[in-house]
């Protein structure tokens, strides 16, 4: 998985900020839901599924971390 996030050129900022952008979804579809829907039950639902996004991208942006630091050991 690492090695396909890295051949496509994603570093580790963009998996951080795809974290930080899925909390905001997260509360935004929670909002945008409970404002459309008669039972807050499902609003509550959307909003925890898309919230669940943001730790996977916090570990690959750690991830990705470590293998930046590791190959600018390499090179330096």
């Amino acid at each position: 998985m690492l090695t396909m996030l890295r051949q496509k050129r994603i570093k580790s900022e963009h998996m951080f900020t795809a974290g930080v952008v899925s909390i905001g979804l997260s509360v935004a579809s929670w909002a945008a839901s409970l404002n459309a829907e008669e039972s807050t039950a499902r609003a509550d639902r959307w909003g925890i599924f898309v919230g669940e996004w943001a730790p996977s991208f916090f570990a690959l942006g750690v991830a990705l971390r470590i293998e930046e630091v590791r190959e600018t050991k390499k090179l330096g």
